[in-house]
């Protein structure tokens, strides 16, 4: 067996709203996609980390009161959560293909430490860092 994080979770307000960004625009797979009355739970996978799920959850029941759910989405949608780092062997040709397809950035490509780094939201406001990493010396 192997042992390890297997899933990590965003909060989405809209599920299908989400599904549609992360597959449609950031090329992501639908790995799993189960709903139980009104629950549902959906990952997606990058095409070249097939073991890794990244959870595109509701905040509300069973594991939220209305109350806390809301209070969820409103911190989502307001960029408080921290993000998420996207590597990319080239990040302004990434930047170019994803802008094309309608992905809306914060921040544009900019050299920092050694490598390029640029900035985007999802729809419910989750920030995401691409990076290219660093050309090594040699």
């Amino acid at each position: 067996m192997n042992e390890g994080i297997d899933v990590v979770g965003l909060y989405v307000g809209d599920q299908d709203e989400a599904l549609a960004f992360y597959v449609e625009k950031l090329g992501f797979k639908v790995h799993t996609d189960v709903r139980n009355g009104n629950y549902r739970w959906l990952t997606v996978q990058h095409p070249d980390q097939p073991s890794f799920q990244l959870g595109l959850f509701r905040p509300g029941p069973p594991m939220h009161d209305e109350a806390t759910a809301q209070s969820l989405r409103a911190m989502v949608a307001k960029g408080a959560m921290p993000p998420l780092v996207l590597a990319v062997d080239d990040c302004r040709a990434t930047y170019e293909r994803l802008r094309e397809r309608g992905v809306e950035f914060t921040q544009e490509p900019i050299d920092r430490y050694g490598s390029v780094d640029a900035g985007f939201r999802d729809p419910a406001g989750n920030g995401w860092k691409m990076i290219q990493a660093p050309k090594a010396k040699g």
